[in-house]
C-alpha cells in the first residue's frame, strides 16, 4: 500500500513537471516569435535590445541578449530603491536641525541661527501631508518664538556641509541638469530643489513669450529667454540651461500659444534659497536678522572656511520614513531621491558622500547578491545618465531577490502600473525600458525586464507593450 501511494505521488509530481515544462516551452516560443517580430520593426533598425523573463523562483523562461548591458534609464531605480530598503531600513528618517550659537538676553540673540541637515530630500516637499513648506515654516518660527527672541545679532547659516560640494553625478547631460528632473543634491535640500516658471505664449507662431511669475527661485538669477510660441496643441517644448551655484539661466525651445504654461527647473542653489525664505519668515514675524544669509557651500565658494559650530538645538524636524520616500521615488521617478540615496549610502557606510563612492557601494551590494559585475555598470542612482549600463537579466535577478525580503510588500506597492502590469518604466533619449512583475490569467508569476537603446520613432512603447502582453 505504501509503495502504491509513493508511486502515485511520484507520478503526480512528474505530471506537474511535464505540464510546467510544456507551458514554459509554449511561452518561450511565443516570446521568441514576438521578439523577432519586434526586431523587424522599422523603429528597431539600428536598435539594441536586452530582454529577460523568469518565473518568481528564478527559473529561466526566455531571453534575448539577456546579459547585454544597455542604458537602463529610470529602471535603474529598482536597484537603488531595494538597496535603500535593505541597507538603510524602511524606518530610516532624515533629520533637519535648527540651532543657535551665542547667548540670549532680553530677546536678543548675540550669535548665529543655524539650519543643518543630513541631506533630507523631502524637506519642503509638497508630496507629504504634514511635511509641506508651510509646516516646516511654522515649526521654525514657533521654535524661535519659544525662546522669546525678536532680534538675531549674527548670521543665518544654512549648514549644507554634510555632503560634499559636488551636487550632480558625472555623466549627466547638459540639457537635463537645468530642468526639474536634473536637480542636484545638497546637504540641505528644499522643495525638492525645484522652481516653477509661469510663461505665457504669444498669439502667433514664432512670437516671443513672457514670464508671468517664478516660484522658488532667487531674484538674483539672471534670465535669458529665447522661447518662441508654437501651435496651441504643441505642448511644452522648452529646455532650461543652468548649473549648480550659477546665477545665470537660459531657456529656449517652444511653448503653446494662447495660454500660460508652467515650466519646472532645478534650483541652482537650494541652501541659499531656503535661507532667503527663512529670512522672509523672520521678517514677517517681526524677528530682525542683523547679519547676512549664507551657507557652508557659499563660504567655500568665497574661499572662506566654514567654522564647525556646535549650537544649541531648538528644533529637530524628521523626514517621512524610507518606505514613504521609496514610494514616491518609484511612483513619480524623482531623480533627486535616487542621488540623495547614493550619497547617503556612502556617508553612512564609510563617511564618504562622493557619488563615485556611493555608486561603488551600490554596485558592491548587488554583486554580493550574486549579480555579475559587468552586468551592473552604474554611474548614478536614478538612471538619468546615459552612461549607466545594466542588463535585463541583472534587473530580473534583483527583482527576484527583492521578492524574498520582508520589506517586499513596500517595494511592490511602490511599483507603478503600466499596460496593466506592475513595472518601473525608464525613458531617456532614444532609450526605453520596463522591469517588473506580472501574474498571468493562468496564475503564472513572471519577473521580466526589457531594455531598448537607439530606437527611432515615437511608438516604441506600444510595441514593447505588445511584446509583454504575451505574459498576460
Amino acid at each position: 500500500m505504501y509503495i502504491k501511494i509513493k508511486m502515485k505521488n511520484i507520478f503526480c509530481f512528474l505530471l506537474v513537471l511535464f505540464f510546467q515544462s510544456f507551458f514554459s516551452q509554449d511561452i518561450s516560443k511565443k516570446l521568441d516569435q514576438a521578439t523577432k517580430s519586434l526586431l523587424n520593426e522599422p523603429e528597431m533598425y539600428s536598435a539594441n535590445l536586452s530582454f529577460y523573463v523568469a518565473d518568481e523562483q528564478g527559473n529561466f523562461i526566455y531571453e534575448y541578449q539577456g546579459n547585454k548591458g544597455l542604458s537602463t534609464a529610470s529602471t535603474q531605480k529598482v536597484f537603488t530603491a531595494m538597496a535603500a530598503l535593505e541597507m538603510l531600513g524602511k524606518d530610516f528618517r532624515y533629520a533637519t536641525k535648527v540651532s543657535y550659537t551665542g547667548n540670549i538676553e532680553e530677546g536678543r540673540l548675540s550669535g548665529d541661527l543655524i539650519v543643518s541637515s543630513n541631506g533630507d530630500p523631502t524637506l519642503g516637499s509638497w508630496r507629504y501631508t504634514g511635511y509641506k513648506p508651510e509646516d516646516f515654516q511654522n515649526k521654525v518660527i514657533q521654535a524661535i518664538k519659544s525662546l522669546g527672541v525678536y532680534k538675531i545679532g549674527g548670521n543665518l547659516i544654512i549648514d549644507d556641509s554634510y555632503f560634499d560640494i559636488q551636487t550632480i553625478p558625472g555623466g549627466w547631460p547638459w540639457n537635463d541638469i537645468g530642468n526639474y528632473y536634473g536637480a542636484g543634491v545638497w546637504g540641505v535640500n528644499w522643495r525638492e530643489n525645484q522652481f516653477d516658471m509661469h510663461i505665457s505664449g504669444g498669439t502667433n507662431a514664432g512670437a516671443s513669450t513672457s514670464f508671468k511669475k517664478i516660484v522658488n527661485l532667487p531674484e538674483q538669477v539672471k534670465w535669458v529667454n529665447e522661447t518662441q510660441t508654437a501651435g496651441k496643441e504643441t505642448g511644452d517644448g522648452s529646455i532650461i540651461y543652468t548649473a549648480p551655484y550659477s546665477e545665470v539661466a537660459y531657456i529656449n525651445g517652444t511653448l503653446p500659444s494662447g495660454k500660460t504654461t508652467v515650466v519646472s527647473g532645478s534650483v541652482p542653489n537650494p541652501p541659499m534659497q531656503l535661507g532667503l525664505e527663512i529670512y522672509n519668515w523672520l521678517s514677517n514675524n517681526d524677528i530682525e536678522l542683523k547679519g547676512k544669509v549664507t551657507s557652508a557651500s557659499q563660504l567655500l565658494i568665497e574661499g572662506k572656511e566654514y567654522p564647525s559650530l556646535n549650537g544649541k538645538e531648538i528644533l529637530v524636524h524628521y523626514s517621512p520614513t524610507m518606505d514613504k520616500i521609496v514610494y514616491w521615488f518609484m511612483r513619480k521617478s524623482v531623480n533627486l531621491y535616487g542621488e540623495t540615496l547614493v550619497k547617503t549610502f556612502g556617508k553612512v557606510k564609510n563617511n564618504n558622500s562622493s557619488f563615485s563612492n556611493g555608486v561603488k557601494i551600490l554596485k558592491d551590494f548587488w554583486k554580493s547578491k550574486g549579480i555579475q559585475a559587468p552586468m551592473i555598470n552604474f554611474v548614478d542612482g536614478s538612471g538619468l545618465s546615459p552612461q549607466n549600463y545594466a542588463s535585463a537579466r541583472a534587473e530580473v535577478q534583483a527583482l527576484i531577490w527583492g521578492k524574498k525580503q520582508s520589506w517586499f510588500p513596500i517595494f511592490e506597492e511602490s511599483m507603478p502600473l503600466y499596460n496593466g502590469m506592475k513595472m518601473k518604466s525608464g525613458t531617456i533619449k532614444d532609450a526605453k525600458a520596463y522591469a517588473g512583475y506580472h501574474t498571468s490569467k493562468e496564475g503564472k508569476k513572471y519577473v521580466f525586464a526589457v531594455i531598448v537603446n537607439n530606437y527611432h520613432g515615437s511608438n516604441v512603447n506600444a510595441k514593447l507593450f505588445k511584446l509583454l502582453d504575451i505574459l498576460k
